[in-house]
């Protein structure tokens, strides 16, 4: 591992540690050359399946553009990154472990959507707003209606 400061790749561990309910481990590294100290995460690489756009471009799975996108629908709520983490990891678990080859990003889209439902109805509906891409208000209304309909008519 390269040193991040001086890149040197005199690097080694001085400590390790679980992290994220052992899906990680944490480990504390120490530069030789120049002394930074400075921390990585390890975790299990997933086989993924090729996500197939909607206009059948096929790419690799990207945590990184998931939870980004993820973030920001969860922007200003009080939902911590941990829990964000969480989910997409959940997705990415999901997923992986459907033995599928290729997966729409519809169906990735579907799932996020039903993971933030339950998580924050604001996030939910901001990310919905981005992904199914309505082409006016009343689609946007009705999608709104419907949400206020499944928590029992609204607020009390």
């Amino acid at each position: 591992m390269k040193c991040p400061v001086c890149s040197a790749s005199d690097t080694r561990v001085i400590d390790s540690r679980s992290a994220k309910d052992d899906s990680e481990i944490r480990r504390r590294r120490l530069c030789d050359a120049c002394t930074h100290r400075f921390t990585t995460y390890e975790r299990a690489e997933r086989l993924m399946p090729l996500v197939v756009k909607k206009d059948g471009r096929r790419e690799e799975w990207q945590r990184d553009k998931v939870l980004q996108g993820v973030t920001k629908a969860c922007e200003k709520r009080p939902i911590s990154i941990e829990a964000i983490e969480r989910m997409v990891d959940k997705v990415a678990e999901e997923l992986s472990g459907g033995g599928e080859v290729e997966i729409s990003s519809q169906v990735i889209g579907k799932r996020l959507m039903d993971k933030l439902h339950e998580l924050d109805e604001v996030a939910y509906v901001r990310f919905a707003s981005v992904y199914r891409s309505f082409k006016d208000i009343d689609e946007f209304m009705t999608e709104l209606a419907d949400l206020i309909k499944d928590r029992g008519g609204g607020r009390s």
